[in-house]
């Protein structure tokens, strides 16, 4: 071994952000040394796929760098933890977290199409309320709970690199990393979590998958925004796609314009503000436009590309890639952090001192790890085809055929029953059933092919049976793909 300066832990966490503390928690909770290295300093890997969505000379006005410490961070994503992730919290012991942040109560989303709108409730069996809250707040708030936990210590640094067995340059042993004053320091354990969030550095040690982009969330903060339906999440079903709001505190609303492609206005010629008044503005409810144009004027605008990653089984010995970091999905459904607290509750149980007595039975730890892969898929399968479903749907923009999906969604809503309860738990990370998903995706495409075929005169059925047909083509092309990366064993 290097005979540079070394520490000892049972495990490494590298990452504090959401999925990182949780991980710490958990672990530490169940009796193990936990090191927890937290760095918000921009990879890389971020300026180079920021690179590709606006010119560097608009860079700094859109992303906000941090320095290398553990100051709250600001973000536009990770705002708004549906009641699968509030229960999930619960099962780590860290439902307080959600507490002392300005934390506004979501019940559930009203989705606006047109003059009409339906309003879908958080209706699934035992969900209780979902949350929305400031990003930077809920991560200090989980930070401070790692923090306290006595097993855990904490630092703010870069890891620069994962060490590996002399004898076996596959088995992750370490990490070694640097702080403000030092550099090149190593840590040692027998198992590395690695949590480092959708610009992972060290994705590649495990999930060799390219990560897709297909639009960007542009961000702005509203205050005193008027929502059509306080204490709930609101989609606006707009060219080209689709439009969020929802509260994130006392007096600010978050709302997200999402962006179909990799490359969005600029922000330097004034493109931004022609964009937001000329396209989005006037798709507003009148409630919202005060304030969103106020929001527009102010000029600080924030973006945020939205990934597409499939999940790859953790087989590397010694090392587990945990959240964003191995599985993403586009975030218009808000899943994210559901997913990956719901895998830190499975991952401490698999990985319990019960079940693997000492990590450093590399052997059985994999054993473990492998079944997590299988195991998650029931909630985190559902989660991930619904939003990149869901997100197609939504964004149809001209594609009439597609139009005809969305048109259907709105009007299976609007049956309600089960045609809303069963969707809802899904979303809400509630009902963990990817069967019931596809069941009710393709009765959406039914419905809209039936209500294609219902629109008149009589002469143009032809015409309609084309185009009702070619929706459910459509249906096909935009949900097997997706079930296909998720039965995928790598």
């Amino acid at each position: 071994m290097p005979s540079l300066p070394t520490v000892e832990f049972d495990v490494i966490v590298v990452g504090a952000g959401i999925v990182g503390c949780a991980a710490a928690t958990a672990f530490a909770n169940d009796g193990r040394k936990v090191l927890l290295i937290g760095s918000l300093m921009l990879s890389l890997l971020h300026l180079c796929v920021s690179m590709l969505i606006i010119p560097l000379r608009e860079y700094l006005a859109v992303y906000n760098f941090s320095e290398r410490d553990w100051k709250e961070p600001d973000r536009i994503v990770g705002e708004l933890l549906q009641p699968g992730g509030i229960k999930a919290l619960e099962q780590l012991g860290m439902q307080d977290c959600v507490k002392g942040i300005d934390a506004i109560t979501c019940n559930g989303y009203r989705v606006i199409q047109g003059g009409k709108s339906i309003k879908l409730p958080y209706s699934y069996e035992d969900a209780k309320p979902g949350c929305a809250f400031h990003h930077g707040k809920f991560i200090m708030s989980l930070r401070t709970h790692a923090e306290s936990c006595d097993n855990v210590t904490t630092l703010e640094g870069t890891v620069g690199s994962l060490l590996t067995d002399s004898e076996d340059d596959n088995t992750v042993v370490g990490v070694s990393y640097s702080t403000k004053t030092e550099k090149a320091k190593l840590a040692y354990a027998p198992l590395t979590v690695v949590a480092d969030g959708c610009f992972s550095r060290f994705r590649k040690e495990v999930n060799k998958k390219p990560v897709s982009v297909k639009s960007t969330f542009v961000g702005l903060i509203l205050e005193d925004c008027k929502l059509p339906s306080p204490n709930h999440g609101h989609v606006i079903l707009a060219q080209p796609s689709p439009i969020l709001f929802y509260q994130i505190g006392t007096h600010e609303t978050r709302a997200l314009i999402d962006i179909p492609g990799t490359k969005i206005p600029s922000l330097t010629n004034g493109a931004m503000q022609e964009y937001m008044l000329n396209t989005v503005y006037p798709q507003l409810p009148e409630s919202i436009q005060p304030s969103f144009k106020a929001a527009v004027d102010n000029n600080k605008f924030r973006s945020m590309p939205n990934s597409f990653l499939p999940a790859a089984t953790n087989d590397r010995p010694g090392m587990v890639l945990l959240g964003d970091a191995n599985n993403m999905r586009h975030p218009l459904t808000g899943g994210g952090m559901t997913v990956g607290f719901c895998d830190v509750v499975r991952l401490k149980q698999l990985l319990s001192r019960e079940n693997v007595p000492d990590l450093a039975d590399h052997a059985m730890v994999i054993t473990q790890v492998k079944k997590l892969h299988w195991q998650r898929k029931q909630l985190s399968s559902a989660v991930n085809i619904l939003a990149n479903a869901l997100y197609a749907l939504f964004a149809a923009g001209d594609d009439l055929n597609t139009k005809v999906l969305q048109d259907g969604c709105f009007g299976y809503f609007e049956l309600g029953g089960i045609c809303v309860s069963t969707p809802i738990g899904l979303l809400s990370g509630m009902l963990h059933s990817p069967s019931s998903l596809i069941l009710h995706f393709f009765a959406v495409a039914l419905y809209g092919m039936y209500l294609q075929m219902c629109k008149g005169p009589f002469y143009l059925l032809p015409l309609h049976f084309y185009r009702a047909f070619m929706a459910l083509v459509n249906a096909c092309v935009i949900v097997f793909p997706l079930i296909f990366a998720e039965i995928q064993f790598r």
